[in-house]
């Protein structure tokens, strides 16, 4: 991971602000800062350095016979393919990633995001044609935010907030996205929206083309069902998947470092330290650093009892933070949640427990298995055999959740499987115009009816209904929807975000997109079978994982457990009902935070008071820090 930043002026002013940008992403770029000017164009970069090369690669960086100019934040998983496709395999001295990508740009100019695999973040200053050409990668691993002033500039970061620190970029809240953040479930929305005004986000698979005539935005690539993948029994398939995603893992093992894994109590990040172990192992590189969290008691606690059940495995270095002994963390927890990037990342201690003691530890490339659920679901696959009759199968699966999920679960599961199965589409949209009638108001009570109007409320719950679109789409299609849709991707944004303020790169091998279209093309039964889902990942980890792992029954997480010790180190009275300042959106404290006509004062339960701590922290930052307007 590193932090990039860049400035094209379409006046006569200078690219002022490169500085800022670049000292305001130092969590991000620990390792030194770097500027380039040229006219109009300044861009930076802070590094990182998380593989061999970029030890040896200062960007940005320009190619003497062109004069482009590179900066990127790019782990590139194809380096064997593309070095000689380029003509640089006789090159006598170590080529870093961004030297690829502009030598790819230099070949194949804007269709060169096509030919890149991995994580990655980049923009190109062409002096050839005065405009910058930046792309992002397939799955939305790296981060690339923006804002064009027409007729004036062009900027961009890693983070909104550098964003800002670029002169002539306005520093106005956007209103609308702190609605979205009180209502809550609204935080998936769009591809683009951020919490400032003509400040957004580059959506995954994308690249853009800015100069002085405009800015084009278009996508590169789309994640396309191929042909389904027929083998002859359970093992060849899990065979495969273990071909695939070993694969996936070793390219995530390329460090300069140590490398470290999450390592909960469940499947996914079992999965993935399972291999990358083996793997360090074979290579004689290990130990795996791993990073558990635990509760006081495993006796009445699944989550730490599997967690410590997978800390057996061979080759790791375990380490664990227990949220009821938060001692040693809890300085530093607390004034990381208070500065957290946006809103949405206040929830986040449980991963940041993760990263800050991977930082503690010398550790800066973090494996983990967030993303694993999406890319192995079944896609209402209960629904779907409901819908064709299959009723008795539709059965063993509804019992199998039964036994996974516990007394009631399995069978919540099968009449929603149903429901979802018999009402025909047309009464769905019916069902969704008379809800619509509503969505003006608030479903919470932290959000003022006044304020839900100006920001048009109704509106930003169409946009977030337009994200899931009514009816049952083919299995494919629906899995797509899952994984490349606005639910997924917010989430592996926030973990970047959290990340970045350790000095830490996550890499989270289910995103390889050869995984991704692998899975994609996996009949239904090896996504589940018997209730049991992610099947095939189940067999793949025969003898890699522990059985009480691979077949652990139900869920738990130990999120909330990290919230409540943080929010409590922190002098919060959780029993204190917390009130919005009287103009902080322009509306009264009583409308806006303590009587919507959803709940009263006394009634605002632990949640709504963090939820309101957390906004008012994060407003008072970019108040103090960056003398955003707050329109109050």
């Amino acid at each position: 991971m590193s932090g990039i930043c860049g400035i094209l002026r379409f006046d006569s002013a200078p690219p002022e602000g490169i500085e800022a940008m670049t000292a305001h992403m130092q969590s991000r770029g620990p390792d030194g800062a770097q500027h380039f000017r040229n006219g109009a164009c300044a861009l930076g970069h802070t590094l990182l350095a998380t593989t061999p090369e970029a030890l040896h690669e200062t960007m940005p960086l320009t190619h003497a016979g062109t004069g482009c100019t590179i900066t990127a934040d790019v782990r590139l998983d194809n380096r064997d393919e593309l070095l000689p496709a380029l003509g640089l395999t006789n090159a006598d001295r170590i080529i870093g990633d961004g030297e690829i990508i502009l030598h790819a740009y230099l070949k194949w100019g804007e269709e060169c995001p096509k030919h890149l695999l991995g994580d990655f973040a980049f923009a190109i200053w062409d002096p050839r044609t005065q405009r910058i050409f930046a792309a992002r990668d397939h799955m939305g691993m790296k981060q690339l935010i923006h804002s064009h002033v027409e007729g004036k500039l062009w900027a961009f970061a890693s983070e909104p907030q550098a964003v800002l620190l670029a002169q002539g970029v306005p520093r106005q809240i956007n209103e609308g996205r702190i609605a979205d953040f009180l209502e809550n479930y609204l935080e998936c929305i769009d591809y683009t929206e951020t919490f400032f005004e003509q400040v957004f986000r580059l959506p995954p698979a994308h690249c853009l083309t800015v100069d002085a005539t405009g800015l084009t935005l278009r996508r590169y690539w789309e994640l396309t069902p191929g042909p389904e993948l027929k083998l002859s029994s359970d093992e060849a398939y899990a065979q495969a998947f273990l071909e695939v995603f070993t694969q996936a893992v070793q390219c995530r093992l390329r460090s300069n470092g140590p490398v470290g894994s999450m390592l909960s109590g469940g499947m996914d990040s079992g999965s993935v330290v399972a291999v990358a172990s083996w793997l360090l192992g074979k290579a004689g590189t290990g130990p795996l650093h791993t990073f558990s969290a635990v509760g006081p008691d495993a006796e009445t606690c699944i989550e730490t009892r599997t967690a410590r059940a997978s800390q057996t495995m061979p080759g790791l270095a375990p380490q664990e933070v227990n949220h009821a002994e938060l001692e040693p963390w809890a300085d530093d927890l607390i004034r990381l949640t208070k500065a957290s990037a946006e809103p949405f990342d206040a929830h986040m201690v449980l991963p940041r427990a993760m990263y800050l003691a991977a930082q503690r530890s010398g550790v800066r490339v973090m494996l983990d298995g967030v993303t694993g659920d999406t890319v192995l679901t079944d896609g209402s696959q209960l629904a779907r055999l409901l819908r064709r009759g299959r009723l008795w199968q539709a059965w063993r699966e509804a019992r199998g959740l039964e036994n996974f999920f516990g007394v009631g679960r399995g069978f919540g599961v099968m009449i929603g499987g149903l429901r979802e199965a018999i009402v025909p589409d047309w009464l769905r949209r019916v069902r969704a115009k008379w809800q619509a009638r509503r969505d003006h108001l608030p479903k919470g009570p932290l959000l003022g009816p006044e304020f839900a109007q100006r920001v048009d409320l109704a509106d930003r719950v169409a946009r977030d209904r337009a994200c899931a679109p009514i009816g049952m789409a083919d299995q494919a299609t629906q899995r797509i929807r899952g994984i490349t849709g606005t639910r997924m991707i917010p989430g592996r944004e926030r973990y970047d975000r959290v990340a970045a303020s350790c000095g830490i790169e996550p890499r989270d091998p289910f995103m390889d997109i050869r995984l991704v279209q692998f899975c994609l093309s996996l009949p239904p039964e090896q996504a589940m079978r018997d209730g049991w889902r992610k099947m095939i990942l189940r067999r793949a980890m025969s003898g890699l994982l522990p059985d009480t792992v691979r077949w652990r029954k139900g869920k738990e997480h130990l999120g909330g457990h990290f919230i409540l010790s943080v929010w409590k180190h922190a002098g919060v009275e959780p029993a204190r009902p917390a009130a919005l300042p009287v103009n902080l959106f322009c509306v009264s404290a009583r409308e806006a935070a303590v009587n919507t006509g959803h709940r009263q004062r006394e009634s605002l339960i632990l949640e709504d008071n963090l939820e309101v701590l957390s906004l008012l922290d994060w407003l008072n930052c970019m108040r103090s820090d960056l003398g955003v307007d707050l329109n109050v």
